[in-house]
This record gives structure tokens, sequence and C-alpha cells, in this order.
């Protein structure tokens, strides 16, 4: 598979990675361990060599599973971790969000603990979990600079949420000139990514992104369907129903994305969701929620398949700003969250909502 560069760290990772939360959490459908492993198994022969974690993704059991996954293996993949909760001192409620953790020495303390549990000597990426900008300055920058120069991390990054939006700290992250931002990035979940792409070019930055939740919880890879019934521990039931309902209709406007318009082949809903991102030259690795060996088959085989021509681009862009022919969808910008009391999402573009007609 074709490799892309974080930043200017020399760090390289498969276009398309593994996201570590799938097998450290019961999130997205309970498995035993044998079956997370022979899932990153079939992820490594697919030709992943980026895969994703997070200290607090089962609570140290994502990293204990895929550091023992990788063991033989570590000379020829990346490996990245996030820390910034303290899961130590807190039980877990539900999906709740835990206390964070973001001062210099719990970031070094964190980092330690999570090399012992992947059994690793160094991370290729470590990205700060979810901190808000005004948790994160010159001393936690500066601890940062400090892990690379020990040898224990080799890239740094910082990956936005849990919900959509966070423009203020993708901004920081690009101004701090960070390898790395993770974030929600989609074709119907823009916002995020377009505004990451636009400061970088503002500040010139070497900033590479990383697109989480590319496939809008089901939606581009259709494993949501009107029939589909979610567990109530499932997190894509927390979705409003009436955004779903909307995600549908909003497909009819993308079809022709499985049908490319210069070249010989197909490409699923899902491969063309992938595609699309990987058209951003900023965007180094796309992180799909693997929950099967079919998964893994179709969207690691997404860079296979034809890119995105520039009519198909633009054809996107004009359905984007026209909202997918749809009305409102519930993702209006006063839902998106910041941590500036809103000032991050002044003047942010958004395709107009077409009215609703007398007809409709």
């Amino acid at each position: 598979m074709e490799t892309r560069t974080l930043g200017d760290s020399g760090v390289e990772v498969s276009t398309v990675g593994f996201g570590g939360w799938v097998v450290g959490t019961d999130w997205w459908g309970d498995r035993s361990r044998a079956d997370a492993t022979e899932l990153i198994e079939t992820a490594l022969d697919a030709g992943i060599t980026y895969f994703d974690t997070g200290d607090v993704y089962g609570h140290g059991d994502s990293e204990r599973l895929i550091g023992e996954a990788l063991a033989d293996h570590r000379d020829h993949v990346t490996i990245s971790t996030k820390v910034g909760y303290d899961f130590y001192n807190n039980p877990q409620a539900g999906h709740g969000e835990l206390p964070k953790r973001i001062d210099p020495d719990w970031i070094e303390t964190a980092l330690d603990r999570s090399l012992d549990r992947l059994d690793v000597e160094y991370v290729d990426l470590l990205m700060l979990h979810n901190a808000n900008s005004d948790e994160v300055g010159a001393p936690e920058l500066e601890a940062l600079d400090r892990l690379q120069e020990s040898g224990r991390v080799d890239a740094v990054g910082w990956a936005l949420g849990p919900s959509i939006g966070w423009l203020a700290e993708a901004t920081a992250a690009i101004e701090a000139g960070v390898d790395a931002v993770q974030l929600v990035f989609n074709l119907f979940e823009q916002v995020p990514g377009r505004h990451a792409l636009s400061e970088i070019d503002r500040l010139d930055g070497s900033t590479s992104l990383i697109p989480r939740v590319p496939h809008s919880s089901g939606l581009l890879n259709e494993q949501v369907r009107p029939e589909t019934e979610l567990a109530d521990d499932d997190h894509r039931a927390h979705r409003p129903e009436a955004w779903y309902e909307a995600g549908w209709q909003k497909l009819d406007a993308l079809r022709f994305l499985e049908d490319p318009d210069h070249a010989a082949g197909t490409r699923t809903m899902g491969q063309a969701a992938i595609q699309w991102l990987l058209a951003n030259d900023a965007v180094a690795t796309v992180t799909p929620t693997f929950r099967s060996a079919d998964d893994i088959d179709e969207w690691a085989g997404a860079p296979d398949t034809p890119a995105l021509s520039e009519a198909e681009l633009d054809r996107v862009a004009s359905a984007y700003r026209e909202n997918f022919g749809v009305g409102d969808d519930g993702m209006a910008i006063d839902e998106y969250r910041s941590s500036v009391g809103r000032t991050d999402l002044e003047g942010v573009e958004r395709p107009p909502i077409r009215p609703e007609s007398a007809d409709d």
C-alpha cells in the first residue's frame, strides 16, 4: 500500500490505517481476544502498516493487544498512541468522557505506561487526546519536544474531539507545528477538515491530517440503512434519527462516485469516501472503523481504485454547497462544539440549507 509522511517527521504511514479503538472497547460490538488479534493480522496482510490506538481505549487493553499482535512486526509498522485521560483513578461510566489531564508530568508518565503495555521502546506518533486549546501551551509542547529528544517518540500530534467541531484546536495545533492532527472529516461532515486544510494553507504549515469517522458513522459505507436496528450500546445509536434520515437522502447525490468518469473499474461508496479524503495532499492516512475481515478487504483496497478526477471533485463540491439536495439535517453550525465561546465558529462556511417547499 502507498505510504505518506506525517508532517516533517519522516514517519511514514499507510494511506489506510487501523483504528485500535475497535479492539479495545465494546462500543462497536464485543469480540474475543482471538478475534481481535485475527483482525489485526488481516490488516497486516492487506498492507496496512499504520496502527492507531490510545491509552484510554479499554483502559489499556487496546495497547496490550496491539503490542502483542505486532510484536513480530515492529520494524515494519508505525504505531501511534494517545494520552490525556486519567482513567487510572476514574471508572468508565458508559460512553461518558473521563476527566482529562494534559500537564507535562502526566504526559510523560502516561507515555511510559503506554510503552510498557505496548512492550515497545518508542512510539512513532504520540498525540494529545482531545485536549482543549487552553490546555496546551508552551510547557506541554516543550514536554513533547523532550520526549522526542529522549527517543521515546518520533512524531507528535493532537487528536481532536470527542464530538464534531474543535476548530480552535486545529488552528492551535497547526500554529504549534505538530506533525499530525486527527479529526472528524468525511463527505458529509466537512467543516472540521475544510477548516484545517485552510489553516494549513494560511499558515504555510506542514501538519498532516488523519481523518477519523470517514464513513460518517455508517452512512457512507452503507452499514447503517433504514432497516438497521442499532443496539443501545452501539455508539452510533446516539446519532439523531433525523440525521440518519437526511444522510440516506444525501447518498443519492453521490452515487456517481461508484462509477468513475475517467478510468476503468468501479468503487464502492465506502471506497469512494476514502479516495475523496486521499485527494487532499495534506491527508496522510485515513482510519476507518474496521469491524470485520470484509471491511478490511474493501476499505484497504480503496487506494487501488481510480482516484477521483477533478470533475468528480468539483461535482462533490457542488453537491456539498447545496447540502446534497436535502433540507436541514441536524448538523447546523450551532450544534458544533467549541471550547472558546464559539468565536471559532464565526464566519464558518457551511452549505446553504435548501428551504423545504410546500410540496416537500
